[in-house]
């Protein structure tokens, strides 16, 4: 097979999609990587989620594909390149932005050859629903890992954007507590400390 058969293949297309996500690294969240004054990106979230997926998975309440998980957390947050990062804790809006991340999915996706991104789509989409126990999984290791930065980093985007102990929990528990109870019996309790300590804001 020669480089025109390669390229005919899809190959092209392939590249020009991986190279599409690329864009997610320039995407800016709002929590401080440990040690770092920089803001973590969203590609850093994923990559990191994924790892704490696959280390908490015997914690899970059933037994799940983590594989799928993985693959799940891996795309979930693809269509922040068109829409950007939102804080978790922002009210209203919700609806407007998932239709917008649904929008720069299906473009993104799309850049895949015939039906290849399909189960990319129908991956992110699960997410979303949070239905099945590897989407509610999925959802409550996203949920989790601002928390676990915050607590290390002292409530460092909690305390600069403002966000309650209150807001923390109402946002939080019940997606943790539904998806993996164990890590949120463990969360409860260092939020808990948190709040003692000062680490919230008004």
């Amino acid at each position: 097979m020669d480089a025109n058969q390669i390229a005919g293949n899809g190959m092209q297309q392939i590249i020009g999609f991986i190279l599409e996500l690329d864009k997610l690294k320039g995407v800016t969240r709002k929590t401080r990587p440990l040690g770092l004054t920089r803001y973590e990106n969203s590609a850093e979230h994923s990559w990191q989620i994924a790892l704490l997926a696959t280390s908490l998975a015997h914690f899970a309440p059933s037994d799940i594909d983590v594989n799928r998980v993985i693959r799940m957390l891996l795309v979930h947050d693809i269509g922040e390149i068109d829409t950007g990062d939102t804080l978790v804790y922002v009210e209203g809006g919700w609806k407007e932005r998932k239709a917008a991340e649904l929008a720069a999915v299906t473009r993104i996706f799309g850049l895949l050859p015939g039906t290849q991104g399909a189960p990319f789509l129908e991956l992110w989409q699960e997410f979303e629903r949070g239905e099945s126990p590897e989407a509610r999984f999925a959802n409550a290791v996203d949920r989790a890992m601002p928390v676990l930065l915050n607590l290390a980093n002292e409530g460092q985007s909690w305390r600069e954007n403002g966000i309650s102990h209150a807001r923390v929990v109402g946002r939080i528990a019940a997606p943790i507590q539904e998806g993996c109870p164990a890590l949120w019996t463990y969360l409860e309790g260092k939020l808990d400390e948190a709040r003692a300590k000062g680490w919230f804001g008004a």
